[in-house]
């Protein structure tokens, strides 16, 4: 897995590519997370447009990094996954509280960024 980074504003966009299946080389997820959250940046939009699959173990991943983002008082945001990983999404029910927003501009500029993590209702 390879993740580029571009910060818009306050908000990381964190881009990954290739499998999220978590493993040692996934740490390097939940390690960007916490050197955003070091360096002030507590509000995260994870594109997985070209994340071709993710199991078990890489939804963790992405459950613990919003657990650290809502600690330090921000949120994360899906934009952009794929089929196959949004059914993943949908059927864990991890999706009611990360979503899966349709571009990266639209997870970013979506209303309620809140101290508390959750979407807005």
């Amino acid at each position: 897995m390879r993740i580029h980074e571009k910060i818009e504003g306050k908000i990381a966009v964190l881009v990954l590519s290739g499998k999220l299946m978590g493993g040692p080389e996934n740490d390097i997820l939940k390690d960007k997370v916490i050197s955003l959250i070091a360096d002030g940046i507590n509000n995260v939009v994870i594109d997985l447009q070209h994340v071709k699959w993710m199991n078990s173990p890489g939804l963790g991943i992405l459950i613990g990094c919003r657990k650290l983002l809502i600690d330090a008082h921000g949120g994360l945001r899906i934009a952009n996954a794929t089929a196959k990983v949004n059914n993943l999404l949908m059927m864990t029910h991890v999706i009611e509280f990360v979503g899966n927003y349709s571009s990266v501009q639209r997870a970013v500029s979506s209303p309620g960024w809140s101290t508390t993590g959750q979407l807005p209702h």
